[in-house]
């Protein structure tokens, strides 16, 4: 390189742009423009060697300052090669590349250097010239992208380093993160527990934190702190406490009552289900009397978390499965017109009311009949980490029965949502809602009606919770078997390794239809290695996620070490008796 030649790439260098580049440099030129996808012609072999699926271009734009950055998604040697998917048809007799195009560098915007912005300002023209982002110039361009802007230290929200240039930190938006909604996907042992994890770190170090984590298996248990608050739905035997959770029957909806007493297929459901709405409304009418509140008598609906009592209903059912009415004749009887129609109906709330496993539900603690006890409890589930409280409530579900898992996970939004939607606008505080193994409790197919009472609480938190300040993340192993609807719903996406076909399926129709090709990588990603795309996230990127400094209970048992060791200990007994005691 000659003497003046150095002297300008040295200048070019430190100036302002990033992309100030020698001819020698040139990657390509734009041969084709397709909306947001570009054709490159790359006419040097080695050059095309070089490249790699997922490297950053810069392309030149047709205003000055301005470079638009695209993602390699396709490489193609020259031959007489035919992709109507990467718009290539055979007459291209050159190497060619495919990008995407992400956004815009600008040299300086708003009185700042070096900004990137996910919009495009211009479209590449025909010949622009395209040039490989690498070496300095990465580091210098991830770094201006990992930089937190101004202003938004206080939503920045770290979650690991870009696998293309480790040094560089990247970062969420955490507002958009929950205002949007969020999916978090991958494998078994994809590193998908510790992502979880490393984000409620940082939602737990914030003032004013307001989270949930549904954790299914019990396996977040060592996430412990200050700001961190455990709560198990109550086993068997357990009574009111400060760490446990009840869930008293009053406080489900005629239709989630229904979907766990009533069996459709008997012939007398209609009968039953008319009989038992009449006694629940009765039932609530008398508990407004005796607690002084029969002012509220008008207001209140079938679905009204008002107590009544079962034991009371029950007698009331009784006594018109057995009633007999006065016949035609004088001093005759018949039977009524619920005789025996309401039996069967009585043995299941019945047997469900001596179920210890529906302790949590049908517990006979005086406390739990409390006009004041749904008070109490959405204080342990709703208030935010302020005035001694901890803002990161996870709620153990590994006891609850899997029939009845969706209905009472669902019962715990519902009311979480319930009760946002009734808070005046300025005591509203913003919640979000980390929903573990989604696929069980949320799933695409329902068979069952608990299955559909569940679903229609997460189908509406999705589309109507950012408005009241819910903030939803699904988490999941298998996205094929979660709800489309919800899905759909979430504008950021977190996926880790997936080696599932219709799981990667899932994810690349959720992606814009500009990104569908970078799905491609996600069954060769490595542990704690993501996908990283949407509104929370400036660069579709992939993100190496850092480990949590508290590591959740999810590590996968090492067979081969295991069988290995000379001692072991397994307690076949204890695990019996637990397993008959219903409690660890």
């Amino acid at each position: 390189m000659a003497l003046g030649q150095l002297y300008e790439y040295l200048v070019r260098r430190d100036s302002v742009s990033i992309f100030e580049y020698m001819p020698e440099e040139l990657l390509g030129t734009v041969e084709s423009v397709d909306t947001s996808t570009v054709i490159v012609k790359v006419e040097n072999d080695d050059k095309l060697r070089g490249l790699q699926v997922n490297h950053l271009i810069s392309i030149q734009s047709s205003k000055v300052g301005q470079h638009l950055i695209g993602l390699v998604s396709k490489i193609i040697r020259k031959s007489a090669y035919s992709d109507p998917v990467a718009n290539v048809s055979p007459e291209f007799g050159f190497n060619i590349i495919k990008v995407i195009l992400i956004g815009t560098h600008f040299d300086r915007d708003a009185g700042k250097d070096n900004v990137f912005r996910r919009s495009l300002a211009t479209i590449p023209t025909i010949n622009a010239e395209c040039h490989l982002i690498h070496g300095d110039r990465l580091k210098r361009f991830m770094q201006a992208i990992s930089s937190i802007p101004e202003g938004e230290d206080a939503v920045s929200l770290q979650i690991g380093n870009y696998s293309i240039d480790e040094d560089a930190t990247a970062w969420l938006n955490g507002n958009k993160l929950f205002q949007r909604h969020a999916v978090i996907v991958g494998s078994t042992g994809s590193g998908k527990s510790w992502c979880v994890a490393k984000i409620l770190e940082q939602v737990a170090s914030l003032k004013s934190a307001d989270a949930i984590l549904f954790d299914i298996h019990g396996e977040y248990s060592t996430l412990q702190g200050d700001s961190f608050s455990h709560l198990k739905v109550a086993g068997p035997n357990e009574t009111i406490g400060e760490g446990t959770l009840f869930l008293p029957y009053w406080l489900l909806t005629y239709e989630e009552m229904l979907s766990l007493m009533l069996d459709r297929s008997d012939n007398n459901a209609p009968n039953q289900a008319m009989m038992f709405s009449s006694a629940v409304i009765e039932g609530k009418k008398q508990f407004l009397i005796d607690a002084d509140k029969a002012e509220m008598e008008a207001n209140i609906t079938l679905d009204s978390p008002i107590p009544y009592n079962l034991d009371a209903l029950l007698f009331f059912l009784k006594s018109k499965d057995e009633e007999m009415v006065p016949g035609a004749k004088a001093n005759t009887e018949k039977q009524g017109p619920y005789f025996g129609k309401l039996t069967r109906f009585i043995q299941r709330l019945e047997t469900k009311q001596k179920d210890k496993r529906l302790n949590f539900m049908f517990a006979s603690e005086d406390d739990l009949l409390s006009y004041d006890y749904m008070s109490v409890l959405c204080s342990k589930l709703m208030l935010p980490s302020v005035a001694g409280k901890k803002g990161v409530k996870i709620i153990d579900f590994s006891e609850v029965p899997s029939d009845i898992l969706p209905l009472i996970v669902s019962l715990i939004a519902r009311i979480i949502f319930s009760v946002q939607q009734w808070t005046t606008v300025e005591h509203r505080h913003p919640i979000a809602i980390f929903c573990d193994e989604a696929h069980l409790y949320i799933p695409a197919n329902t068979e069952k009606s608990i299955d559909d009472a569940s679903l229609v609480t997460f189908e509406r938190i999705s589309k109507e919770g950012r408005k009241y300040g819910i903030g939803l993340v699904v988490i999941s192993q298998r996205p094929s078997e979660v709800n489309r609807t919800v899905l759909s719903q979430s504008n950021n996406f977190i996926a880790m390794r997936l080696t599932n076909v219709d799981d990667q399926s899932v994810v690349k129709r959720l992606l814009p239809d500009s990104l569908g090709d970078y799905a491609e990588m996600l069954p060769i990603l490595d542990i704690g290695e993501a996908l990283v795309v949407g509104d929370a996230s400036l660069l579709p990127s992939r993100i190496r996620i850092t480990p949590p400094t508290l590591k959740p209970r999810s590590a996968t048992i090492d067979f081969w070490d295991e069988w290995s060791k000379d001692t072991t200990s397994v307690d076949i007994s204890g695990a019996i008796e637990a397993l008959r005691k219903q409690a660890k």
